[in-house]
């Protein structure tokens, strides 16, 4: 690149830059302005204007700000404490936001627990956080009756719409409160430094962790998106992914709300409706991960593509090979792609549209947002140290992790690091002693490359999970299932990369007799694990695998893959239809490797 543009391409990222600090900086200086707090000002405003849209229900700012007043006077009601917790288990809707809202808004924690989780994965998440309370949508009533024997909290459980009788029905109790503002009496001491959420990420290692979203992040989110994304009055979003994350639940709905703009929410993505969807709800915006541009390319052409009134792409994950192809066909004015976590401080933006890549840090921003690639030990997920025990940081084109500076600073303030509900959890995070005695940095887990013009592109994950339909997979959760069926005496679990798809696509070795039950695995995994966490394919090892620990040869039989025809071991492959695994032949594996069979 030459001087002349990046000069000129510094000039573009800093002033959206400066945009969004300025919008985070003022409206964080007041410890007691969090978000929750600020829907009855947004009412005031914005009055009867749309704020949320969905196909059953939709909310007004009026209509938010009351629904948030009555879960506020229903938290009080049921004496929930400051920094006490309440699970939330409910699809996208409008009214998803105004439970959490109204919870946080005097001093309780929502913890946004993952709607396809199931039996023992369920129920280690609820417990993890210990709550009051459960509220949960009436279509997974039955999803949450299967975990609670196996739960070792007991909070109160309320459903949300019909159920059976005898259950507490929040409706019921929500109906009877008034929507008005809340008096002085009932309101509590809520900072900007108080918990707010427990959003649950893959970390690196071992199962989905609570992390801590506070006030602060919230309002540093909110506005810092709001800068960058500049939203006006007559813009809407369009949210089609889960509100149980930071992406679909956050930075895509709060920067919208204040600035007086509107979300149409999806209960889930659908690629057949997609875009006749999004002329219908008139979207100016919508969110992605990579696997929805994947699943919308491979869709047949339909006039409806091109008829939308969209400006803008806001995501995460969309690949190289496909950015031209999403950006021409679907005639997409902008994209901006971006790199963050729910809990990290590592942050980068793609502001010029650089194919593939996830962002770049100008010269200015490298000093709001201190970030950098270090060498690692991919096999030890340890960094590699030089002669006086310090870290390496990585040469142009070299991946290594992406790991960002722990500070309190009142000029960097993403630079913070809140943590799990676990401190054990918290401090695996942390690397401490990097580049000079002393210092403190959040591991991401992600393997990132910056070329030598400064472009920050994606490679991998590091550790024991990888991404699979728009989720992280804990090969530890996994394990710990197939090791729980009595015929496995060992497994491990590793993610393989299938032509055509994005993420990684779950695979587990497995010791046990050479007649393994496979249809009774199958069931087996489905009532433990998501859909998305089950493995798609199996190999069962023989009898001389059992010398060493699976956990040692991970990386050999990951990169052995599962083609039949050079894996000495039998290879299966998940068959929903059946309900069952069933042998990998050479002729199924070509299909799979053809894109014409689906996993």
């Amino acid at each position: 690149m030459r001087w002349r543009d990046r000069i000129n391409a510094d000039l573009v990222c800093l002033r959206v830059y400066y945009r969004a600090l300025a919008q985070m900086r003022s409206n964080t200086r007041n410890p007691a302005q969090v978000f929750p707090a600020l829907i009855d000002g947004l009412a005031e405003h914005h009055g009867d204007r749309l704020a949320l849209v969905s196909e059953h229900e939709s909310l007004t700012y009026n209509g938010l700000a009351e629904r948030v007043n009555r879960y506020a006077r229903w938290a009080l009601a049921q004496d929930l404490g400051k920094g006490e917790t309440v699970c939330l288990l409910m699809p996208n809707r409008p009214e998803y936001l105004a439970i959490w809202l109204g919870i946080t808004r005097v001093g309780g924690v929502a913890a946004l627990i993952n709607t396809h989780l199931v039996g023992e994965s369920l129920a280690a998440c609820i417990d993890s956080v210990a709550p009051k309370h459960i509220i949960v949508a009436a279509e997974l009533s039955l999803q949450l009756a299967g975990a609670q024997p196996l739960m070792k909290s007991n909070p109160q459980l309320w459903i949300k719409g019909q159920a059976a009788a005898g259950l507490a029905r929040i409706d019921d109790d929500i109906e009877k409160l008034a929507g008005t503002r809340l008096g002085l009496y009932e309101h509590r001491d809520v900072t900007l430094d108080d918990h707010a959420l427990y959003i649950f990420t893959s970390g690196v290692t071992g199962l989905p962790k609570p992390a801590i979203v506070d006030h602060r992040r919230l309002m540093l989110a909110i506005y810092g998106f709001a800068g960058i994304l500049d939203p006006e009055r007559n813009d809407r979003m369009y949210g089609c992914l889960p509100m149980y994350h930071m992406l679909g639940g956050i930075a895509a709905i709060g920067p919208m709300l204040v600035r007086g703009g509107s979300v149409a929410i999806r209960e889930k993505f659908s690629a057949s409706d997609f875009w006749r969807d999004v002329i219908r709800t008139d979207c100016t915006m919508l969110q992605y991960v990579g696997e929805i541009p994947w699943a919308l390319l491979r869709t047949p052409e339909h006039p409806h593509e091109t008829r939308h009134r969209l400006r803008l792409c806001l995501g995460a994950g969309l690949r190289s090979d496909m950015w031209e192809a999403f950006k021409t066909r679907f005639q997409i004015p902008h994209i901006l792609e971006f790199y963050a976590s729910t809990e990290g401080n590592v942050m980068l933006f793609n502001f010029e549209e650089k194919e593939g890549s996830v962002g770049r840090l100008p010269w200015l921003a490298r000093q709001l947002f201190p970030t950098a690639l270090i060498r690692i030990d991919v096999e030890k997920e340890a960094p590699v140290r030089d002669s006086r025990g310090y870290c390496m940081r990585c040469s142009a084109g070299e991946a290594g992790e992406a790991i960002g500076r722990i500070g309190r600073d009142w000029f960097r303030p993403m630079s913070r690091f809140s943590g799990y509900a676990n401190e054990a959890d918290t401090e695996h995070r942390i690397l401490r002693n990097v580049f000079r005695r002393g210092d403190a940095w959040f591991r991401t887990g992600d393997l990132l490359s910056q070329d030598a013009d400064g472009y920050f592109y994606f490679v991998d994950r590091i550790g024991e999970t990888f991404r699979w339909k728009g989720e992280n997979v804990s090969t530890t959760e996994v394990e710990l299932a197939l090791r729980a069926f009595p015929e496995i005496k060992d497994a491990v679990v590793y993610g393989v990369r299938v032509p055509g798809y994005p993420g990684r696509t779950g695979m587990a070795a497995l010791i046990g007799p050479p007649m393994v039950d496979l249809s009774a695995l199958h069931a087996h995994l489905a009532k433990r694990l998501p859909a998305f966490a089950r493995p798609a394919f199996v190999r069962i090892l023989g009898a001389a695998a059992k010398a060493a620990p699976l956990k040692t040869r991970k990386a050999e039989l990951a990169a052995e893959g599962f083609d039949p025809g050079t894996c000495k071991d039998p290879v299966y492959v998940s068959d929903a239809q059946r309900k069952a695994f069933v042998p990998l032949d050479a002729q199924l594996h070509a299909l799979i490797m053809a894109g014409e069979a689906s996993l």
